[in-house]
């Protein structure tokens, strides 16, 4: 192309304009289409600012007293170490405020995405960063992860005993086992985490806790200025990557307030998918692998991401490196006791209420989940899965494959909750595919649902 000879500063601005002029259709210059524009411009900036508010107030409501969206908070239990620094406001809802500021969330997403084209960045950086702030000073929402991965830590650094090995109920008085959700289940977590969560354990609970939550928020704020820089190399809008990604209710009501590693995976996958653009298959491969290491899951991008490197034997050669490296640094830190996590996996394989697979086996009358549905989930996942790395291997953009892959994984895995949607989101955000998109915004709807509206953990509230 002959664009291709401009320096990067020059390109990227073009990027954005070529999508703001196709919103507009053939006659973009005409005034009709600069009255779109504007239009499209102000109810963006009206969205953002719902989007912000309604995150805002969600994070007050919720820290300002306990409720079932607060992980492990009860009525008799809810220091100020759990509320966080919003806990003095005093600002109280109802159950159904907290579900409609939910909902009033995932609509100003909607719009803000839809005109994200004609919004400026600056609007749009400065809704994500507000939005990102609200989300890492609400307490711990809709889930109670953190405590486990605080709990494991301890187990190795203050009882001496391996997480790969012993679960939570070998040291009941301690005092995470309280909060903890699984007291009977080993860590399913790769070395490069476990040994992340032992580093924060001098924090104590309640340190480890913000300490978790503040990584999140800024490993979530890392992977949008990544998909923004990556966008620009792949000819898309960056405007409208970063809105995709970076305000989406899966990541600012789930992911950062519930202090997953989710987010931690999505930044190193981000890293590694924009060094593979740009044609440094090495730190690429190492960045691929440093997400597997964190949690097994991401080990599914390493082929689609082989099979798309400009040069695949460099690629090949940074991965097993790297898998070198982290499998000697597992085994000094953790012996042979890091086989453990194959255990931990196959236990959590156990069934999400509102799996897909679950419930088209209530569907058809045939219990949680009948073994030949669930084989046939896994079968059209191996299906789709040799497809689509069929398609990679035959020219197809890697990141459309693997976005197909992890929509296919999503659909198939027994244990379904909203904060694996970041797995999907990230390839969704760079893809050029507007039904790749489309159907990762309708699994959103689907896991949003799941935790607000069918399974109602607001209820108790």
């Amino acid at each position: 192309m002959a664009t291709s000879t401009l320096p990067r500063r020059q390109q990227r601005p073009a990027v954005d304009n070529r999508a703001a002029a196709s919103a507009g259709g053939p006659h973009a210059g005409s005034p009709a289409s600069a009255g779109k524009q504007r239009a499209a411009a102000n109810a963006g900036a009206v969205a953002l600012c719902g989007l912000v508010a309604a995150m805002a107030l969600l994070a007050i409501a919720t820290a300002s007293a306990p409720s079932s969206a607060v992980a492990q908070a009860a009525p008799h239990f809810f220091p100020g170490w759990l509320a966080g620094p919003l806990g003095g406001l005093g600002l109280q809802t109802s159950t159904a405020g907290l579900e409609l500021l939910v909902i009033a969330i995932c609509a100003c997403y909607a719009v803000a995405l839809r005109c994200a084209g004609a919004i400026s960045a600056r609007r749009l950086w400065s809704a994500i960063v507000l939005a990102h702030l609200a989300a890492l000073l609400a307490p711990p929402l809709f889930s109670g992860d953190v405590f486990g991965y605080i709990g494991f830590a301890r187990l190795d650094v203050v009882h001496g005993l391996s997480p790969y090995v012993y679960t939570a109920a070998a040291a009941p008085s301690d005092p995470i086992y309280h909060l903890l959700g699984w007291t009977t289940l080993t860590t399913p977590y790769g070395p490069l985490f476990t040994l992340l969560s032992e580093a924060l354990v001098p924090l104590g609970i309640a340190g480890g806790l913000w300490a978790f939550k503040s990584i999140a928020a800024l490993a979530s704020l890392a992977t949008v200025v990544l998909i923004w820089r990556a966008a620009a190399r792949l000819g898309r809008s960056r405007r409208r990557a970063i809105a995709f990604y970076g305000l989406n209710p899966l990541v600012l009501v789930f992911a950062v307030p519930g202090a997953h590693n989710e987010a931690l995976i999505g930044m190193l996958v981000a890293a590694g998918a924009l060094c593979l653009v740009a044609g440094a298959e090495v730190r690429g491969g190492l960045s691929l692998v440093a997400a597997t290491a964190v949690k097994t899951s991401a080990a599914l991008v390493l082929p689609f991401a082989l099979l798309g490197a400009r040069r695949r034997g460099r690629a090949a050669a940074s991965m097993a490196a790297a898998l070198l490296i982290a499998g000697a640094v597992a085994w000094i830190a953790f012996g042979p006791h890091l086989f453990g996590v194959s255990g931990a996996l196959s236990e959590q394989g156990r069934v999400s209420g509102h799996s897909l697979p679950a419930e088209v086996s209530q569907l058809l009358g045939a219990g949680q989940l009948a073994l030949p549905v669930r084989v046939v989930f896994l079968v059209a996942f191996g299906v789709v899965l040799i497809v689509m790395l069929w398609r990679c291997w035959r020219g197809a953009h890697w990141l459309d494959c693997y976005g197909w892959t992890t929509l296919a994984l999503l659909a198939s895995t027994a244990w379904l909750v909203p904060w694996y949607g970041l797995w999907a989101l990230l390839p969704a955000s760079l893809s050029s595919s507007r039904r790749l998109r489309l159907a990762t915004l309708i699994g959103c709807v689907y896991l949003v649902a799941i935790r607000i509206a069918i399974q109602n953990p607001l209820s108790a509230a």
